[in-house]
């Protein structure tokens, strides 16, 4: 699985990570972290879009979101189509979030300069573990579970992500690729069970990720957010006004819709 691209646009090393910015005929620019794929501006719009407004639609009125990771803006660009008041994002590379604003700014677009943006370099694991603030959604954004991301699937971080909720508040994560890295989803089940009431997951098509569908953890304190009608989420999703590119009401609901394998992992 690979593919040809033209010009370099960046090719650097931070102080964690190797970065290059490739550009291809079809998929536009690609960010690319330490050798490994991490976003197009082609198929972005999936990843972002579900990471994004299932919990926060499934929410409703979330008005304080947390962002772990996500150094390139997709995720704080899809969160500040919502009304919220505060957006946080810890994100642990600077030369990450430097890159992707000069080269990948139609991924970020303006969120970075949005009055609601509070940006953060820093640990993620750490700054759920010391800060007093409280959000209605935290959104994982993390890479694989190697090297500094790590800590982002270990136990304590998701103790300490949901000593970060309010009452009723949703946590979500990207999980990997469950037909290559299955453990992962077990793991991250195992560990989630005890914490939170409503652990399961949900799936996403995007095209950039090696091995069809990619998964997403999904453990909420309440668990009627998961079951919330398909008919509220496209009351609620008419009363925003944003026209989605792959997210709608439909969507929501059958992302929950587990293939089999994925299901038994699940277990």
């Amino acid at each position: 699985h690979g593919f040809a691209y033209g010009k370099v646009l960046y090719d650097g090393r931070s102080e964690y990570q190797h970065i290059r910015v490739l550009e291809n005929d079809v998929l536009g620019r690609v960010l690319v972290l330490d050798g490994v794929v991490q976003t197009t501006e082609a198929d972005e719009f999936i990843y972002h879009e579900m990471m994004v407004h299932v919990p926060m639609f499934a929410h409703g009125q979330a008005k304080r979101v947390l962002i772990i990771g996500g150094g390139d803006g997709g995720i704080l660009e899809e969160v500040l189509k919502h009304p919220v008041e505060r957006a946080v994002m810890v994100e642990l590379d600077r030369g990450v979030v430097d890159v992707c604003r000069e080269h990948t700014p139609s991924i970020c677009k303006n969120a970075f300069e949005d009055k609601r943006t509070h940006l953060v370099i820093g640990d993620g694991a750490r700054f759920v573990a010391e800060t007093d603030e409280r959000f209605d959604v935290i959104i994982s954004d993390s890479t694989d579970p190697i090297g500094p991301a790590e800590v982002l699937f270990a136990s304590p971080y998701y103790e300490a992500c949901k000593r970060c909720l309010t009452p009723g508040g949703v946590f979500v994560a990207q999980n990997g690729v469950p037909f290559f890295q299955g453990p992962e989803i077990t793991t991250s089940k195992r560990r989630l069970d005890p914490l939170f009431p409503d652990v399961t997951f949900y799936v996403a098509a995007v095209p950039m990720y090696f091995g069809g569908v990619m998964t997403l953890a999904w453990a909420s304190l309440d668990p009627a957010l998961r079951q919330t009608g398909e008919d509220e989420i496209k009351r609620r999703i008419a009363s925003l006004g944003h026209r989605f590119s792959y997210y709608n009401a439909a969507i929501h609901r059958a992302a929950f819709a587990l293939p089999s394998y994925i299901a038994r992992l699940a277990e």
